[in-house]
């Protein structure tokens, strides 16, 4: 039988103690974490064996529904628990499997269904990367209902989705930095309120997202210790309602020549605008928005208007064909790396919940490596290396420098 509740063990921030935690669905479908504060083990497993207990006594039965009931029951049940992009695309990717497989109960589906999906998929046009973007979606859906007792087993638990090439990690030179950094100050000069610079050089230093600079306030950042905190903002008088992606709050290093940057705009800034990157007129334009009950947690993640298209113009300006701004914390990232810094820390750095997103995304072969792995592959030492073995075969002694072919010969 499924275990419901998970015992586990999470370590201190200074990793030289640990505490028992329980993990568990609740009955309206939330994932909760109870910490147990203490580190006895035979305590521990009895306090999970109780709340399993607890939850089976509320296990509902299997349900038997059509599978667009099925899904809108799924949103509702997770709404206020994932980001609304997310549940956009997962109700998409839900939408897309009743129409493939049709409106059919969601006790009858079954692992074929899943590979019919995949096949609907390619006939649509669709990437393999966007089916297997919409397949995980469906999987959590059918595995949150399945740890309900909505299901009694997650029809596309073993389904694969289909493989597909990784994107290149896109990473900044040092002097394309440099010439977005001109560019931006350029910018600012013809009349942008926005701050391109210092935020250019804010994601460079730090990695922070979008979303987490332009929701960083002055209360953020420590002077003193050259830190700034992602926290997250509640929805008061004087900031609107902000979460950040997939971890708690961070602290992040600034270096000096930010931190004399950032005093400076602070100087400069009105009164009443507590803010880093959004401009004074439009905090006052958000203000009224939300006294009018107009403004949303979404918009609330990119508060300035035509973001990219801005910042496509300063790096046109720069003369760099391609790039993101989010290929700025990419850049941030790699440099860590690079640098000495171990995956973990790049991890807890860049906020990922997961390992792995550090290791796909973010951490780019940079020109330097590669630079070394040729300069390894270029040294040799006679007889035994790989690069002997590839070096031009020298004509005036052929027959030595291959004598596997020269005994072949004589043999025959």
């Amino acid at each position: 039988m499924k275990r419901l509740v998970r015992l586990r063990m999470r370590p201190s921030r200074d990793k030289k103690s640990f505490r028992y935690m329980l993990d568990y669905v609740d009955r309206d479908g939330r994932r909760r974490q109870i910490s147990l504060g203490h580190t006895d083990k035979r305590q521990a497993e009895r306090q999970r064996q109780e709340k399993e207990l607890e939850l089976r006594a509320h296990v509902v039965n299997p349900i038997s529904m059509r599978l667009s009931d099925f899904f809108k029951d799924s949103l509702e049940r997770t709404k206020g628990q994932i980001r609304s992009s997310t549940l956009k695309e997962t109700a998409k990717a839900m939408a897309d499997f009743v129409a493939c497989v049709g409106d059919i109960d969601v006790q009858a589906v079954q692992y074929e269904h899943g590979e019919r999906f995949i096949r609907y998929g390619f006939d649509q046009k669709n990437a393999a990367a966007t089916i297997a973007k919409k397949i995980r979606h469906l999987k959590r859906v059918f595995r949150l209902a399945e740890e309900r007792g909505q299901l009694d087993h997650h029809p596309l638990h073993k389904l694969k989705p289909p493989k597909y090439a990784k994107r290149k990690v896109r990473v900044f030179a040092d002097d394309e930095c440099c010439r977005l950094c001109m560019a931006a100050r350029q910018y600012e000069e013809k009349g942008s309120p926005v701050k391109w610079e210092l935020l250019i050089r804010m994601c460079l230093a730090t990695g922070m997202r979008r979303g987490e600079l332009m929701n960083a306030t002055w209360r953020d950042i420590d002077f003193a210790s050259q830190t700034i905190d992602v926290t997250p903002k509640p929805d008061r008088a004087d900031t609107w309602e902000w979460h950040i992606k997939d971890t708690d709050r961070r602290a992040l290093p600034l270096t000096a020549e930010l931190v004399r940057m950032l005093a400076e705009h602070q100087d400069s800034q009105p009164e009443g605008c507590p803010y880093i990157f959004v401009p004074a007129a439009r905090y006052e334009y958000v203000q009224d928005l939300q006294r009018a009950g107009r403004w949303t947690v979404e918009r609330g993640r990119s508060p300035v208007p035509k973001f990219c298209h801005h910042f496509n113009r300063i790096r046109q300006q720069a003369g760099i064909e391609t790039g993101t701004f989010h290929d700025l914390r990419r850049t941030c990232l790699s440099h860590w790396a690079t640098h000495g810094l171990s995956l973990h820390e790049v991890k807890e750095l860049a906020g990922h919940s997961q390992i792995q997103t550090t290791e796909r995304f973010y951490l780019a072969v940079r020109k330097d490596v590669l630079d070394r792995a040729r300069a390894a592959s270029e040294t040799s030492r006679k007889g035994d290396s790989v690069a002997h073995l590839l070096r031009a075969p020298d004509e005036s002694n052929e027959t030595e420098k291959l004598p596997c072919v020269s005994a072949l010969s004589t043999e025959s």
